[in-house]
């Protein structure tokens, strides 16, 4: 499968997806890291912006992952021959998300994004290490 920037007419027996994808909040551009996949098959998406795929018409499994395969988003879609089909990845500062073309979140699994990863990491770490601080100093002070 291939990627147009521009739309496309899908061949017989194919329907459109067209997708489009933000920049997210952070540093690095979450298109540039992650990867786009259609039924496990990856899909080169060099970024951010809108993108027309041809897929055989039929049920497809549709989402993006970090480089390690992790899902960050997924969702289905169920594809008709000769449609075409919006879908929308939203990298938000704390969860990601996919909308369809009238706005409606079909997320099906949408991991936190990672700023909210990390502010949990960083309180749980807070937690432990004064709590452990906490309790020696608890400890220590005891006749």
């Amino acid at each position: 499968m291939i990627a147009y920037p521009h739309p496309i007419t899908p061949p017989p027996g194919y329907a459109v997806l067209v997708v489009s994808v933000n920049r997210g909040p952070y540093l690095v551009p979450a298109p540039t890291t992650s990867k786009f996949k259609v039924n496990g098959q990856v899909v080169p998406i060099p970024g951010e912006g809108t993108w027309q795929v041809a897929v055989p018409a039929g049920q497809h499994d549709v989402r993006y992952t970090d480089l390690m395969g992790i899902p960050l988003i997924t969702t289905g879609i169920l594809a008709h021959p000769g449609t075409v089909q919006h879908l929308s990845f939203r990298f938000g500062g704390w969860r990601n998300r996919v909308h369809d073309g009238r706005g409606t979140d079909v997320t099906k699994f949408g991991l936190w994004s990672n700023y909210s990863i990390l502010l949990a990491t960083l309180v749980g770490l807070g937690v432990v290490c004064c709590g452990g601080i906490g309790l020696v100093a608890a400890f220590s002070s005891s006749p």
